[in-house]
């Protein structure tokens, strides 16, 4: 079998790149990771070996959605550390058998000049965004070259598009992030409707966005939490603990109560209560009517398990207007919106509002079901994306010996 090096270049990359990693091990590789931005975590958590000290940024990968994400990566040092990356690529590349790419043109161009075989998991392009995908210099002209063996798409639409565009065969088969929330089997207790809250999970935007989630439930009415017909989900990571949740809340009007069960509920004076759920991220997704989404990957496993998504725009780095309205392009209408000025009082509201209606319309409206099964399938695929890939990736390295 052969020994494989995963190059990825942001958080969600990164958790696809560990999951296509264990897949290839089943398949009796060895395989390290080298993520040209972030600290890997997912990789460690996967049991992965990483290739060099990692180093976290606030952007979480590279800031090409706004300026000011550009300029903090300058602040930070985040350019220097992509090129001490490079560096440290291009010295060990001949050690491998096979490069794997996860991600986008950064990591498309290290491969390329790896001279290394490659296979590409064009995670960060869809034709979604534009119709037709304008893949940036140069990256065509490298996935062109019979270095790449292998061009994977995110969705059915890019691999037809790609394949005329490169001339050569893309394929469709799933997305490995899929994959540990279609195989996930908890659920929640039954509700008559449930309202999942994904504030993120990197900090500190996850504390803004969590404050401004909390502003749209403070908008829906204290009746239907209070009899219990509304049941609220926050689905949190551990990163943020009961001691700074509560010191983050308190000047907003919530407190954080713990039962003696150890369960933790956020709770405010009028009866508004959302429960958290650190840990049961997968089991907030399946057992939702709807999403309030302030969050990049999760949001698309929402919307491959065929649920409806409400974005609330915040003020980013990540989750700004323009990422949410290119995550609409990418996700399609299933994804949904209000206008209006982050963070304003009035946009709070119409966003509970639209929360409202789109919790009856998961229940009656069978159009709407039938469009978010459709959505589902052709734009996020169906479970085990990383298996079929490992398999292609196997038999690539079969044929060349």
């Amino acid at each position: 079998m052969g020994r494989l090096l995963l190059l990825s270049n942001g958080h969600g990359e990164d958790l696809s790149g560990a999951l296509l990693g264990q897949a290839l091990q089943y398949e009796g590789h060895a395989v390290d990771a080298l993520p040209l931005v972030g600290k890997g975590q997912p990789y460690r958590d996967a049991g992965i070996a990483l290739i060099g000290g990692t180093q976290e940024f606030s952007t979480g990968g590279l800031g090409y959605t706004s300026l000011r994400g550009r300029l903090t990566e300058l602040l930070q040092g985040q350019v220097v550390y992509l090129l001490r990356r490079l560096l440290r690529l291009l010295r060990i590349a001949h050690r491998y058998d096979q490069v794997v790419v996860i991600g986008d043109v950064i990591p498309v161009m290290a491969a390329w000049l790896c001279r290394r075989p490659v296979a590409t998991y064009l995670v960060a392009y869809s034709s979604h965004y534009e119709g037709k995908l304008r893949l940036p210099w140069p990256c065509a002209e490298c996935l062109r070259s019979p270095r790449f063996q292998a061009v994977f798409s995110r969705d059915q639409l890019s691999a037809d598009d790609l394949s005329a565009q490169l001339r050569k065969p893309v394929r469709f088969l799933g997305n490995p992030f899929m994959d540990p929330i279609l195989r996930d089997d908890r659920r929640l207790p039954n509700a008559s409707r449930r309202l999942g809250l994904l504030p993120g999970s990197r900090r500190p935007e996850l504390e803004e966005n969590l404050v401004l989630l909390l502003g749209v439930v403070e908008h829906l009415p204290a009746a239907l939490l209070s009899n219990g017909e509304l049941q609220l989900e926050l689905a949190l990571v551990s990163s943020l603990a009961d001691a700074a949740l509560s010191e983050l809340v308190a000047p907003i009007g919530w407190s954080l109560k713990t039962a003696d069960s150890g369960a933790t509920t956020l709770v405010r004076e009028d009866a508004h209560r959302v429960q958290i759920r650190r840990g049961g991220f997968g089991a907030v997704l399946h057992s939702s009517d709807l999403l309030l989404c302030m969050a990049g990957t999760a949001a698309e496993q929402a919307v491959g398990l065929a649920r409806p998504v409400l974005q609330l725009v915040g003020e980013g780095p990540q989750f700004t207007a323009g990422f949410a309205e290119a995550q609409r392009r990418l996700l399609g209408p299933t994804v949904f919106c209000v206008d209006g000025e982050a963070g304003t009082a009035t946009t709070l509201q119409r966003t509970a509002a639209l929360a409202l209606e789109l919790l009856e319309r998961s229940h009656l409206d069978q159009q709407l079901q039938r469009l978010c099964q459709d959505v589902a399938l052709n734009r996020l695929g169906e479970a085990g994306g990383g298996a079929r890939m490992a398999a292609s990736i196997s038999q690539l390295l079969r044929a060349s010996e």
